[in-house]
Order: structure tokens, then C-alpha cells, then sequence
């Protein structure tokens, strides 16, 4: 079974492991599920359904450029992109909570210019987005969240 298939095949306990994720995460204030030895640092996305308008909330691996926080929309290099990034086009003015500290941000995709750089940084985050990229044949999105 290839990665996609098994990730298919997965997904509903990938989507409960981050929903537990994103519990513990809140419930203990950002003290577990933060940063964890040898994984990469975690934020939790706040998002508005962008047809739903139902309010949602996921774990993802992020980045600090500056004052900016940058996020992938790889889906472990899934042919479509992720709900979230539909939902943070559709609504991009959210919150984020990094450990204890919730901010309120505007999220908006990279430019060509600044692309390549953040994406050797977020490949420095976490060096597994280069074998997401080559799974996949679309441009992975990389979303700058910018402090409002």
C-alpha cells in the first residue's frame, strides 16, 4: 500500500489523534503539545468553514520568519489541498495559539519572491515537506499568518 492509500485508508484515526492532540493542547494551555523532543514545534489553527462556517481548530507544524508564523498546506502531499487552507482564503483574519499565547492573525499565501526562502525554512523545520513535494504534483501552498 502506497503512502496515499494508506493515509485514505487512515484518516480516521489521524483525524481523531489530532483531535486529542488539540485537547490536550488547550486543556493544558500550551504546556503539552507544543513542542515535543524531537518533532517539530506545533501551533493551533483557529478556521471558519468556508462553506460550513463551522468553527474548527488543527495542529499543525509551523515556522517563525520575523514576527510571521508560517504554515504548509502540504497534507502529507495529498493531491488536493488541505480544508484549512480553503478556509483561512475564504476567512483570513483567525487566531492561533502558539504554546500559551493566543494571537490573532491575517493569513495570506506566500509571494513567488519570498517562496523559495520560506520553504527552505520550513524544510528546516521539518525536513519530510521535501518528500511531500515530491509526491505531489501541485505547488504546495506556504501560508504567512501575520500578527494583527
Amino acid at each position: 500500500m502506497d503512502y496515499l492509500n494508506w493515509v485514505e485508508h487512515n484518516w480516521g484515526v489521524l483525524r481523531r489523534a489530532m483531535q486529542g492532540h488539540t485537547a490536550i493542547y488547550r486543556a493544558t494551555g500550551g504546556r503539552i503539545g507544543h513542542r515535543t523532543p524531537g518533532f517539530p514545534p506545533v501551533l493551533l489553527l483557529d478556521h471558519v468553514g468556508a462553506r460550513s462556517g463551522a468553527h474548527r481548530t488543527s495542529p499543525l507544524v509551523y515556522g517563525r520568519d520575523g514576527q510571521d508564523l508560517v504554515i504548509v498546506a502540504s497534507k502529507g502531499g495529498h493531491p488536493k489541498n488541505p480544508a484549512w487552507f480553503h478556509n483561512l482564503v475564504a476567512n483570513p483574519d483567525t487566531t492561533v495559539q502558539v504554546g500559551s499565547r493566543h494571537m490573532n492573525v491575517h493569513a495570506r499565501v506566500a509571494t513567488p519572491e519570498e517562496r523559495p526562502r520560506l520553504w527552505a525554512l520550513m524544510v528546516g523545520v521539518y525536513s519530510g515537506y521535501d518528500a511531500y513535494r515530491r509526491r505531489t504534483e501541485r505547488e504546495i501552498p506556504l501560508v504567512v499568518l501575520e500578527p494583527r
